[in-house]
């Protein structure tokens, strides 16, 4: 039997992506484009810990490895970037990936500061390129779902909302006096406003009233650690929101959302990793999830291969697929959950309410 012999212009090249950071969530990125993404290829991985880097890319089968982001920046065969680096370097090499024309994903959050991050979405609008950020919640199958309903009309006018982080533990946080300032706000509750925001799209977040403490290491409170906090937000179509979290969940992993509008309600996410329960003489009991990447595997997946689907329509010139909701984390919501983030701050440092920076008009219509 003979080969047959397709037409070359019929398959579209992959899209080539170089990885910036090889740490935890940077090498679950990287063997996810390497093993579950059709169409992309992991083609380089840079991280100053070169070792790191090394290994990776051993494991994934990938050639180019260097310490250096620029020199992946400079390759004219890579089309986009995944920038997983610590995240006060995310708004500079989001800059950097525009200027040199690579399209961007960036894990949350895309910056430290409004102003900074600013500068860096002015690049990538400059330059023309897709920029998505990591709210990969998005993806999961339920939390789909919810939004599909939520766009169809069928819970009406948002009232209340909730979104929930419990991250697990032991009832101790491993390392938590090198966890950084605000990780609380700028790095696990930020998911949490993207949801709500993204629930009650069309609605700005106004005001934001914020209540954290260290209730699980309460020996680190004074050196500024916190890792319980509850959040109440006030949006600009008069909806009332509540996004809470805790770093010590004995029970696992639990992400949950909901809204309660003017004609029902619809929740999304479940602590549990499937329907199953089990009765047994010690009662009823689940399996629970105790990792992210157990939790939403799929979910980060389907990020990513959103990703490659639009750069490849932008580099190839198709017409971007249509959806009946928003689903891609741009630019503009980016900005809106670190302003949040960085309001949560303030109001815990004043002890008050705090208002949200207002988005530049720009990105407020980007969503409409």
């Amino acid at each position: 039997m003979a080969y047959i012999t397709q037409n070359p212009d019929e398959v579209p090249a992959p899209v080539r992506i170089g990885l910036i950071g090889s740490g935890w969530m940077g090498a679950f990125h990287a063997e996810s484009i390497a093993r579950r993404v059709p169409g992309a290829v992991l083609a380089a991985i840079a991280d100053p810990n070169l070792e790191s880097a090394q290994a990776l890319a051993r494991s994934l089968g990938t050639a180019k490895v260097s310490p250096n982001a620029e020199d992946i920046l400079a390759d004219p065969a890579i089309d986009a970037v995944i920038i997983a680096s610590p995240a006060r370097f995310h708004s500079s090499l989001i800059a950097q990936a525009a200027a040199a024309g690579k399209h961007v994903f960036c894990e949350k959050p895309a910056g430290l500061g409004i102003e900074e991050l600013d500068a860096a979405l002015a690049a990538v609008d400059t330059a023309g390129v897709h920029f998505q950020i990591g709210f990969n919640r998005r993806y999961a199958d339920d939390f789909r779902a919810a939004k599909k309903d939520l766009a169809a009309g069928t819970i009406g006018t948002p009232q209340l909302m909730r979104s929930l982080t419990r991250d697990p533990g032991n009832g101790s946080i491993p390392n938590a006096a090198r966890v950084p300032a605000w990780t609380i706000f700028l790095e696990t509750l930020i998911h949490d406003f993207d949801t709500l925001n993204w629930f009650n799209e069309g609605a700005e977040p106004v005001e934001v009233y914020a209540l954290a403490d260290a209730l699980v290491e309460p020996a680190l409170r004074d050196q500024g650690f916190l890792d319980t906090a509850v959040v109440t937000i006030r949006y600009s179509n008069g909806a009332i929101a509540v996004a809470e979290a805790n770093f010590s969940a004995l029970y696992g992993y639990d992400i949950r959302g909901e809204v309660f509008g003017s004609k029902g309600m619809v929740q999304a996410g479940r602590a549990t990793e499937t329907t199953a329960r089990r009765y047994t003489a010690e009662g009823l009991s689940a399996d629970t999830p105790r990792l992210n990447v157990e939790l939403f595997r799929q979910a980060y997946t389907d990020e990513l291969a959103d990703f490659a689907d639009v750069v490849r329509a932008q580099r190839d010139g198709v017409p971007p697929s249509s959806s009946a909701f928003t689903l891609t984390p741009g630019a503009a919501d980016a900005r809106r959950a670190l302003a949040m983030a960085l309001a949560c701050i303030e109001s815990v440092k004043q002890g008050a309410p705090a208002a949200v920076a207002a988005s530049p008009v720009d990105y407020a219509e980007e969503k409409a």
